[in-house]
Protein backbone atom coordinates (compact mmCIF):
# COMPACT_ATOMS: atom_id res chain seq x y z
CA UNK A 1 0.00 0.00 0.00
CA UNK A 2 1.62 3.54 -1.06
CA UNK A 3 2.04 6.28 1.54
CA UNK A 4 0.64 9.62 0.98
CA UNK A 5 1.93 12.37 3.37
CA UNK A 6 3.09 15.76 4.38
CA UNK A 7 6.51 16.33 5.82
CA UNK A 8 5.20 17.56 9.25
CA UNK A 9 8.35 19.45 10.74
CA UNK A 10 8.51 21.10 7.19
CA UNK A 11 5.22 21.92 5.82
CA UNK A 12 4.58 25.42 8.04
CA UNK A 13 7.74 26.56 7.26
CA UNK A 14 7.97 25.58 3.21
CA UNK A 15 4.38 27.24 2.96
CA UNK A 16 5.72 30.53 4.92
CA UNK A 17 8.66 30.61 2.40
CA UNK A 18 7.04 30.13 -0.80
CA UNK A 19 4.63 33.19 0.07
CA UNK A 20 7.49 34.89 1.53
CA UNK A 21 8.99 35.40 -2.04
CA UNK A 22 5.46 35.21 -3.76
CA UNK A 23 6.00 31.69 -5.14
CA UNK A 24 2.34 31.30 -4.58
CA UNK A 25 -0.13 33.89 -4.94
CA UNK A 26 -3.85 33.70 -3.83
CA UNK A 27 -6.25 36.28 -4.94
CA UNK A 28 -9.90 35.08 -4.38
CA UNK A 29 -11.55 38.09 -6.29
CA UNK A 30 -9.34 37.93 -9.13
CA UNK A 31 -8.36 33.99 -9.86
CA UNK A 32 -6.15 32.86 -11.71
CA UNK A 33 -6.63 30.60 -15.16
CA UNK A 34 -5.66 27.30 -15.52
CA UNK A 35 -4.33 25.47 -18.42
CA UNK A 36 -7.50 23.20 -17.94
CA UNK A 37 -9.81 26.35 -17.81
CA UNK A 38 -10.53 26.03 -13.90
CA UNK A 39 -10.00 29.59 -12.17
CA UNK A 40 -7.99 29.33 -9.29
CA UNK A 41 -7.48 31.73 -6.66
CA UNK A 42 -4.21 30.10 -6.10
CA UNK A 43 -0.97 30.11 -8.54
CA UNK A 44 2.05 28.45 -7.89
CA UNK A 45 5.12 28.88 -8.90
CA UNK A 46 7.90 27.13 -6.81
CA UNK A 47 10.96 27.55 -9.53
CA UNK A 48 10.83 31.46 -8.22
CA UNK A 49 12.71 29.82 -4.90
CA UNK A 50 15.40 28.75 -7.54
CA UNK A 51 16.38 32.21 -7.26
CA UNK A 52 16.85 32.65 -3.54
CA UNK A 53 19.72 30.68 -1.95
CA UNK A 54 18.98 30.36 1.23
CA UNK A 55 15.35 29.11 0.20
CA UNK A 56 16.57 26.83 -2.38
CA UNK A 57 18.67 25.38 0.05
CA UNK A 58 16.35 24.77 2.58
CA UNK A 59 13.87 23.10 0.40
CA UNK A 60 16.44 20.82 -1.10
CA UNK A 61 17.30 19.68 2.59
CA UNK A 62 13.64 19.36 2.72
CA UNK A 63 13.57 16.96 -0.10
CA UNK A 64 16.68 15.12 0.86
CA UNK A 65 15.06 14.12 4.37
CA UNK A 66 12.12 13.24 3.26
CA UNK A 67 13.83 10.73 0.74
CA UNK A 68 16.22 9.34 3.53
CA UNK A 69 13.20 9.44 5.87
CA UNK A 70 10.86 7.43 3.44
CA UNK A 71 12.99 5.93 0.28
CA UNK A 72 16.67 4.44 2.49
CA UNK A 73 17.17 2.36 -0.52
CA UNK A 74 17.57 5.22 -3.28
CA UNK A 75 20.06 4.38 -5.73
CA UNK A 76 18.91 6.91 -8.24
CA UNK A 77 17.00 10.69 -8.08
CA UNK A 78 14.75 11.63 -11.29
CA UNK A 79 13.17 14.93 -11.91
CA UNK A 80 10.19 15.23 -13.93
CA UNK A 81 10.81 17.82 -16.75
CA UNK A 82 10.70 20.59 -16.67
CA UNK A 83 9.91 22.12 -12.85
CA UNK A 84 11.12 19.05 -11.13
CA UNK A 85 14.89 18.90 -13.05
CA UNK A 86 16.81 21.79 -11.14
CA UNK A 87 15.29 21.06 -7.36
CA UNK A 88 16.05 17.10 -8.64
CA UNK A 89 19.95 17.88 -9.77
CA UNK A 90 20.70 19.74 -6.24
CA UNK A 91 19.14 16.89 -4.71
CA UNK A 92 21.16 14.22 -6.44
CA UNK A 93 23.95 16.37 -6.50
CA UNK A 94 24.01 16.77 -2.10
CA UNK A 95 23.15 13.24 -1.91
CA UNK A 96 26.20 12.07 -4.38
CA UNK A 97 23.07 9.74 -6.70
CA UNK A 98 23.06 9.43 -10.14
CA UNK A 99 20.82 12.08 -12.11
CA UNK A 100 18.01 11.43 -14.66
CA UNK A 101 15.40 13.71 -15.67
CA UNK A 102 11.83 12.62 -17.84
CA UNK A 103 10.51 14.20 -20.63
CA UNK A 104 7.15 14.86 -21.33
CA UNK A 105 7.43 12.91 -24.40
CA UNK A 106 10.31 11.91 -26.64
CA UNK A 107 12.63 14.42 -28.37
CA UNK A 108 11.09 14.53 -32.57
CA UNK A 109 14.80 14.16 -33.20
CA UNK A 110 18.46 12.29 -32.31
CA UNK A 111 18.06 9.19 -30.10
CA UNK A 112 14.15 10.43 -29.60
CA UNK A 113 14.98 9.99 -25.70
CA UNK A 114 11.89 10.29 -23.11
CA UNK A 115 14.24 9.79 -20.28
CA UNK A 116 17.82 11.85 -20.30
CA UNK A 117 20.40 10.17 -18.57
CA UNK A 118 21.22 6.58 -17.89
CA UNK A 119 18.96 4.50 -16.10
CA UNK A 120 19.44 0.87 -15.42
CA UNK A 121 17.55 -2.33 -14.95
CA UNK A 122 16.42 -2.60 -11.35
CA UNK A 123 17.83 0.58 -10.24
CA UNK A 124 15.58 2.23 -7.44
CA UNK A 125 14.64 5.53 -7.96
CA UNK A 126 13.62 8.25 -6.75
CA UNK A 127 11.00 10.64 -8.43
CA UNK A 128 11.48 14.30 -7.46
CA UNK A 129 8.54 16.92 -8.69
CA UNK A 130 7.71 20.29 -8.02
CA UNK A 131 4.27 20.59 -7.39
CA UNK A 132 1.38 18.03 -7.32
CA UNK A 133 -2.18 18.75 -8.68
CA UNK A 134 -4.35 15.71 -10.47
CA UNK A 135 -0.60 14.09 -10.39
CA UNK A 136 -1.11 12.51 -13.85
CA UNK A 137 2.39 14.36 -15.27
CA UNK A 138 4.36 13.39 -12.58
CA UNK A 139 3.00 9.39 -12.90
CA UNK A 140 3.39 9.40 -16.96
CA UNK A 141 7.02 10.01 -15.34
CA UNK A 142 6.85 7.22 -12.93
CA UNK A 143 5.59 5.07 -16.01
CA UNK A 144 8.18 5.76 -18.01
CA UNK A 145 11.03 5.29 -15.79
CA UNK A 146 8.90 1.52 -15.07
CA UNK A 147 9.11 1.06 -18.74
CA UNK A 148 12.71 1.73 -18.70
CA UNK A 149 13.51 -0.95 -15.97
CA UNK A 150 13.53 1.16 -12.96
CA UNK A 151 12.11 0.24 -9.75
CA UNK A 152 10.26 3.03 -8.31
CA UNK A 153 10.56 3.74 -4.96
CA UNK A 154 8.75 6.45 -4.72
CA UNK A 155 7.83 10.40 -5.07
CA UNK A 156 9.10 13.44 -3.15
CA UNK A 157 7.93 17.04 -4.02
CA UNK A 158 7.81 20.73 -2.93
CA UNK A 159 3.84 21.21 -2.78
CA UNK A 160 0.72 19.38 -3.05
CA UNK A 161 -2.80 21.16 -3.65
CA UNK A 162 -3.88 17.73 -2.04
CA UNK A 163 -6.69 17.08 -4.48
CA UNK A 164 -8.90 14.05 -3.50
CA UNK A 165 -8.16 13.29 -7.65
CA UNK A 166 -4.66 12.70 -6.91
CA UNK A 167 -4.53 10.81 -3.70
CA UNK A 168 -6.66 8.23 -6.35
CA UNK A 169 -4.21 8.18 -8.90
CA UNK A 170 -1.43 8.13 -6.85
CA UNK A 171 -2.97 4.68 -4.94
CA UNK A 172 -4.43 3.39 -8.67
CA UNK A 173 -0.62 3.33 -10.09
CA UNK A 174 0.86 2.12 -6.42
CA UNK A 175 2.87 5.16 -5.92
CA UNK A 176 4.20 6.55 -2.83
CA UNK A 177 4.17 10.61 -2.30
CA UNK A 178 5.91 12.80 -0.02
CA UNK A 179 5.07 15.96 0.13
CA UNK A 180 6.89 19.05 1.88
CA UNK A 181 3.90 20.94 2.27
CA UNK A 182 0.45 21.41 1.06
CA UNK A 183 -3.14 23.54 0.59
CA UNK A 184 -4.48 23.33 4.22
CA UNK A 185 -0.85 24.26 5.96
CA UNK A 186 -0.42 27.38 3.12
CA UNK A 187 -3.92 28.28 4.05
CA UNK A 188 -3.56 28.13 8.04
CA UNK A 189 0.05 29.70 7.42
CA UNK A 190 -2.08 32.38 5.32
CA UNK A 191 -4.35 33.44 7.76
CA UNK A 192 -1.64 33.50 10.52
CA UNK A 193 0.22 36.04 8.45
CA UNK A 194 -2.90 38.20 7.82
CA UNK A 195 -2.36 37.36 4.08
CA UNK A 196 -5.88 36.19 3.81
CA UNK A 197 -8.70 37.15 6.07
CA UNK A 198 -11.51 34.47 7.13
CA UNK A 199 -13.95 35.63 4.21
CA UNK A 200 -11.16 34.76 1.82
CA UNK A 201 -10.64 31.56 3.52
CA UNK A 202 -13.62 30.42 2.92
CA UNK A 203 -14.12 30.61 -0.70
CA UNK A 204 -10.14 29.09 -0.65
CA UNK A 205 -11.64 25.94 0.85
CA UNK A 206 -14.55 26.28 -0.90
CA UNK A 207 -12.10 25.84 -4.50
CA UNK A 208 -9.97 23.36 -2.83
CA UNK A 209 -13.41 20.98 -2.67
CA UNK A 210 -14.71 21.51 -5.83
CA UNK A 211 -12.37 23.15 -7.93
CA UNK A 212 -13.79 22.54 -11.33
CA UNK A 213 -17.24 24.52 -10.05
CA UNK A 214 -15.18 27.39 -8.23
CA UNK A 215 -16.66 30.75 -8.98
CA UNK A 216 -15.76 34.29 -7.65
Amino acid sequence: MPIIKVEGKTAETVASLLLKIEAIKLSTRKPFTWASGWKSPIYCDNRLSLSYPEIRNSIKEGLIHAIRENYGAVEAIAGVATAGIAQGALVADAMNLPFAYVRPKPKDHGMENLIEGRITKGQKVVVVEDLISTGGSSLKAVQALRNAGAHVLGMVSIFTYGFDVATSNFYNEDVSLVSLSDYNHLLSCALQQQYINEEELASLKAWRYDPSKWTV
